[in-house]
Order: C-alpha cells, then sequence, then structure tokens
C-alpha cells in the first residue's frame, strides 16, 4: 500500500523523520533507512505539496535517498507525476559541529520548486515527527 498523505505516512511508523527546517520540509535519510519506506514519504509529499526535500550525511544515506527517489518516481508515474532532483552541498550543525550534507530537491518536471505555502506549513508542524 502507498500512502496518499502525509497522515498515512505518519500513521506508518516509518523509519523516516519529516521535520520543519527552514520553512521547507526535508525528509531526512540514514545509511539503516528502508528505500521503500522514504520513497513512499517522498512520493506522499510529492502528490500533497509538490516539492520535497531529502538530506543525508554519508556515502551510504546518499545512496539509499538515490535509490528512494528512483522508486518514488516509479510510484508517482500513475499519479502523471514525472519528478527530478537537483543535488546540492548544505552544511547542518549536529551536535555542536557543523558537517555537509547532501541535499536532493525533488520538483515535478517542467515546475519550478515551490515551497509549502504558511498554512500548509502550518499543519505539517501539527504532525511533526514519524518515530525512527
Amino acid at each position: 500500500m502507498q500512502p496518499q498523505n502525509v497522515h498515512d505516512i505518519l500513521a506508518l511508523n516509518w523509519n523516516v523523520t519529516l521535520l520543519r527546517e527552514k520553512t521547507m520540509n526535508v525528509i531526512k535519510v540514514s545509511a539503516n533507512s528502508r528505500t521503500a519506506a522514504v520513497a513512499g514519504a517522498i512520493a506522499g509529499v510529492m502528490r500533497e505539496h509538490r516539492y520535497a526535500e531529502v538530506q543525508s550525511i554519508g556515502a551510504g544515506a546518499v545512496n539509499q535517498a538515490v535509490k528512494a527517489i528512483i522508486l518514488a518516481k516509479g510510484y508517482l508515474v500513475n499519479d502523471g507525476i514525472d519528478i527530478i532532483c537537483v543535488p546540492e552541498f548544505v552544511d547542518v550543525e549536529i551536535d555542536g559541529k557543523v558537517r555537509t550534507a547532501i541535499k536532493l530537491t525533488v520538483t515535478p518536471r517542467g515546475e519550478e520548486p515551490q515551497p509549502p505555502s504558511e498554512e500548509v506549513q502550518e499543519v505539517i508542524e501539527e504532525t511533526q515527527v514519524i518515530p525512527e
């Protein structure tokens, strides 16, 4: 079963964390994240908001994130959403140390990136975290 919205994702208690960061959703992926779970989270966020960010630190985590985006692309094809991702380096602070992460911005092909509106962001803040 593929999740249809953020609430479905939250209910499934997956090993993915959906957090608010700089007014945007960030799907944080570790080397131990299940690719199908991450792909479902990406697909659900894309269906609902048409914009997602996936963040990873380390080669194993980036590998899982890329595989999840490939799976999500397949999940979304039936909805007529063809996704692309744009990678970039970002600095993140973890335990007081600055680390370099890879951020993959996922958007529908041919559309400019559109972070969620403030109203949508407020709803997401109320349903904050998926436990690991």
